[in-house]
């Protein structure tokens, strides 16, 4: 992670620095560390966007994830700084604009001629000026001035390296906060769409402890009436009700599991924990070309936002360093006034300056080679930074098609499982029935049949759940999410 730092430039104008904030506080956005709490990973966390209704609401996948970008707090945070870069863009925009501003005096002004230096000799000396040598009769030392005053300003900057320079980083910071909110849409993508699928992976859990605990109840009356009808042991009966016991618990264990699911999808999209919801999409499934290494990692190359994020730090670390070169340049500077002015009754007159200013740096070279000395070390722990993501871009992409191809031959062995433990189940159903066996072997055969469905639920989860990473490390989770599940 690149470390956030403020540098300061001495003797650059203050706007200087605070386009380097500008580019710097566009470097330290990252990515959160996974936690299941929205402390400190926001993507689990949401605004609430409406209050718990009576109604069940009726959620379908693409809902979900509507929503999640509509309420994800990870989102919200990173659309915000990408907000608050673009008005601090804006603001440093000012520095090649022309400011202009008017401004109007209305005043009164009494001085005390005495008290300003004009002592007696300085009165003798005037008083030479007048008709007969002295001063007019009842003429006063304390005047009173009525003042009317109205001008115009007008200053712009004409050449400045630093703050040319500075302005192409603030560019990169900016784009870099877009493509930090475009890869937070992504990750705002695959948390909500993974919360949906384990809900529903949880849900099918629910069905088929359901549908077990109906079968084993069917057994237990009919070990119950074989008992009573003398033609059954009473440990047959105990077997099954134990059996069905069990299997009572494991309802309510996976029930459990599926409303703590449910929660988490609502707080991932802005639902009150409290909102009843009704899932409405099966668990999907469908084969996946996914394509060879060098394929996918093209695509990622072009695709992932994360990558380009890092591209545009390099630019900002590059133009903070550019900053502290063009230190070394002259700079040219441009401003103005025009005002009117009218003193008690006099005639109004107006008056003017125009004025440039050229500043030329002659030495401060020790301070300015530590200075750029610290921006090359960045720009290089940058730059080491990108070249590591292409190679963690190229493990990812790897690593997710190799879970994609083994999840997909475990879900066809889970659904071979189920067909077999299916099978097993009803001839040792029969043969119970026929009275050639006890119950043990069914109970046995029921446990089997459990254990194999719970592997294909969890086998189905784990491949969606791949192709989903897949499609995140190619960049193109949130266009082609639908595809990649088979929708």
């Amino acid at each position: 992670m690149l470390v956030k730092s403020f540098i300061f430039l001495r003797g650059a104008a203050p706007s200087v620095f605070a386009l380097l904030t500008l580019a710097v506080a566009g470097s330290a956005l990252q990515a959160q560390a996974p936690n299941p709490t929205s402390v400190s990973n926001p993507f689990y966390g949401s605004v609430m966007a409406h209050a718990a209704s009576s109604e069940t609401v009726k959620l379908s996948l693409d809902d979900a994830v509507r929503m999640g970008l509509e309420n994800n707090l990870g989102l919200k945070e990173a659309e915000n700084d990408e907000k608050s870069l673009q008005g601090q863009k804006n603001q440093a925009l000012q520095n090649f604009l022309p400011t202009i501003m008017l401004t109007g005096d209305l005043g009164v002004h009494q001085q005390n001629l005495a008290a300003m230096g004009f002592g007696p000799g300085v009165i003798k000396e005037f008083a030479k000026m007048f008709p007969g040598g002295k001063f007019p009769a009842g003429m006063s030392f304390i005047t009173r001035d009525d003042l009317t005053d109205g001008k115009i300003q007008y200053s712009q900057m004409l050449f400045s390296g630093p703050v040319i320079a500075a302005w192409k980083g603030a560019i990169a910071a900016e784009r870099a906060a877009h493509y930090n909110k475009t890869s937070a849409r992504g990750e705002v993508v695959q948390q909500v769409a993974s919360a949906y699928l384990h809900a529903l992976a949880a849900s099918s859990e629910v069905d088929n402890a359901l549908a077990l605990e109906a079968a084993d109840r069917v057994a237990l009356d009919q070990a119950h009436a074989a008992h009573e009808a003398g033609t059954a042991a009473n440990l047959d009966e105990l077997r099954a009700r134990v059996q069905m016991l069990a299997q009572q618990q494991a309802v309510i264990s996976a029930q459990n599991a599926l409303e703590k699911d449910q929660i988490l999808l609502k707080r991932e999209i802005g639902l009150d924990a409290g909102q009843q919801i009704a899932l409405t999409d099966p668990a999907p499934y469908s084969e996946l070309a996914a394509g060879t290494p060098d394929e996918v990692r093209a695509v990622a190359y072009q695709n992932r936002q994360d990558y380009r994020k890092l591209q545009n730090q390099e630019i900002e670390m590059r133009s903070i360093h550019a900053v502290y070169r063009a230190e070394r340049l002259p700079s040219l500077s441009f401003g103005g006034y025009y005002a009117v002015s009218k003193v008690n009754d006099s005639i109004t007159h107006g008056n003017f300056a125009a004025q440039g200013n050229l500043s030329v740096p002659l030495f401060r070279e020790a301070s300015l080679r530590g200075q750029t000395d610290t921006a090359k070390a960045q720009l290089a722990e940058v730059s080491y930074q990108l070249a590591d993501l292409r190679s963690q871009i190229d493990y990812q992409v790897r690593v997710a098609l190799l879970d994609v191809n083994a999840s997909a031959q475990l879900v066809s062995v889970a659904r071979s499982n189920v067909d077999l433990a299916t099978r097993a189940l009803g001839d040792e159903t029969e043969r119970v029935n026929a009275g050639v066996d006890d119950n043990l072997p069914l109970v046995d055969a029921q446990a089997s049949l459990a254990s194999a469905q719970t592997n294909l639920v969890e086998s189905l989860y784990q491949y969606n759940l791949s192709k989903l990473v897949l499609a995140r490390a190619s960049g193109i989770l949130e266009a082609q999410y639908r595809v990649y599940l088979g929708r």
